[in-house]
């Protein structure tokens, strides 16, 4: 820890600050102390598709750990104000490379986002866009819980609710709307309500299966 805090680069970031974008050079590893922040890949022209979302505590800009890997292949994106903590790629190795209780937890992080990244892109290629808007509905619960007036307790714009569950604007606002219909969610501005997590849960596993 004291080797960790004397190579460490605290900085703070604002709401929708670039904190590295796909293709930069590689340099170090970050981690978020506080906010929350997406990370997200071009989708085609004149889209993204948000990989995941890194909250207090999460590691993110790993994935260039390799001889070969260059340049970081995602880029990471503010959510809202918040403090980075930034530590170089030579440090970060050398700390792998002296303490086995990390590079093994490391390395079971890597296998939980291997097989998420693969359920990913399975629902990509086999789930309609309902049941992947109420799939990533309840992995935005689970991952930041419920605040106080009972909202999922993170902003998101429809936008990035879109390109989170890998479809459009226009066909997300439509599903939310047709959620909001069936009494299922509610909800405050950007802010979203689960009301019914039962039937959230079944259309969900019911794409699943199709």
């Amino acid at each position: 820890m004291p080797a960790v805090a004397a190579n460490k680069k605290n900085f703070s970031v604002k709401k929708g600050q670039v904190i590295f974008s796909e293709g930069d050079p590689v340099t170090g590893i970050y981690f978020v102390y506080e906010g929350n922040v997406k990370v997200h890949k071009k989708w085609g022209a004149d889209k993204e598709l948000i990989i995941r979302f890194a909250n207090k505590g999460a590691i993110f800009g790993h994935r260039v750990l390799g001889k070969h890997a260059t340049h970081y292949p995602i880029s990471a994106t503010a959510l809202e104000a918040g403090i980075i903590c930034y530590i170089d790629m030579e440090f970060f190795e050398a700390t792998l490379k002296v303490n086995p209780q990390f590079t093994y937890q490391l390395m079971l992080f890597f296998a939980d986002e291997l097989h998420e990244a693969e359920n990913k892109m399975r629902n990509l290629a086999h789930m309609p866009v309902k049941g992947r808007v109420a799939h990533a509905l309840l992995a935005l619960k689970d991952q930041f819980g419920i605040n106080q007036e009972g909202h999922i307790d993170i902003e998101l714009t429809r936008q990035d609710l879109a390109s989170f569950a890998g479809a459009t604007y226009e066909t997300v606002f439509r599903v939310v709307n047709e959620l909001l219909q069936e009494n299922i969610v509610t909800t405050n501005g950007k802010k979203i309500c689960i009301v019914d997590n039962d039937k959230l849960f079944a259309l969900a596993q019911e794409a699943s299966l199709n």
